[in-house]
């Protein structure tokens, strides 16, 4: 199914529809895309995330620690994730009512992981902007992994996108979104360097899978227009004539 353009609705019902694309890619990813001793919950995060990550690791014949693959996941040494952009960077952490979808390992139930589908209020004002940007890189900051799906048009707050402020505020380098696909899809990995895996979408497009990491080296691959259509049918009738006229 292609993007719709959700500016033509209102905020509370872009917002009844967020509610029904969290819960359908919670359920893909709890019935068979995450591997053994993850699972994922929608919860609502408000200000820092607080615990610390779980790493998983193996010990070679050397001495080196290298990273052990959890079953079902993708290396991304091997198998890069299929976006239009990849960057890297060094960030120098600092500190600093969204319904976010968090990743847990089950030992200890800690967060290593957590999707965020932006909503018009993140982009309502500089304020709120501001907000999300600094949520986002406390995250990061404390080890979670990222996937934020960004479907709504840039502002004049924010021409590039809330990647390309993110981007920004991790390493003052810009982001340039092509003209013709001003919406975004960004995973980011938490480790040294922060990794971001970027694909410009726009309005009409159908949506690709996104790479969702549980550690800097290992990913799954999350559905993304399999879920978006899952949630797009629970619309009331009232709005798919206004959505796709």
């Amino acid at each position: 199914m292609p993007i719709h353009d959700w500016s033509r609705v209102s905020a509370g019902v872009f917002h009844d529809f967020h509610s029904g694309w969290i819960i359908a890619i919670r359920n893909a990813l709890n019935t068979g895309l995450l591997p053994p001793g993850f699972y994922a919950m929608a919860e609502q995060v408000a200000g820092d995330v607080g615990p610390d990550v779980l790493a998983l690791e193996t010990t070679t014949s050397d001495g080196e620690t290298t990273p052990d693959a959890p079953t079902g996941t993708t290396a991304a040494a091997l198998a890069p994730p299929k976006v239009r952009f990849t960057a890297s960077a060094e960030m120098d952490f600092y500190t600093r009512k969204q319904r976010t979808l968090v990743i847990r390992h089950s030992s200890g139930d800690r967060v290593v992981a957590l999707v965020e589908i932006v909503s018009p209020g993140n982009k309502s004002k500089r304020p709120a902007i501001r907000s999300f940007v600094e949520k986002m890189i406390a995250a990061l900051a404390q080890g979670y992994q990222l996937l934020i799906i960004d479907l709504q048009r840039p502002t004049s707050r924010d021409p590039q996108g809330l990647h390309g402020a993110i981007w920004e505020a991790i390493c003052d380098e810009s982001y340039t979104a092509p003209a013709d696909k001003p919406l975004t899809l960004a995973a980011y990995t938490a480790g040294q360097p922060i990794r971001a895996y970027v694909e410009p979408i726009a309005v009409g497009d159908p949506l690709p899978d996104m790479p969702l990491f549980l550690d800097p080296w290992f990913y799954v691959s999350v559905p993304l227009e399999k879920t978006y259509l899952e949630a797009y049918r629970g619309v009331t009738q009232r709005w798919p004539s206004v959505l796709e006229s």
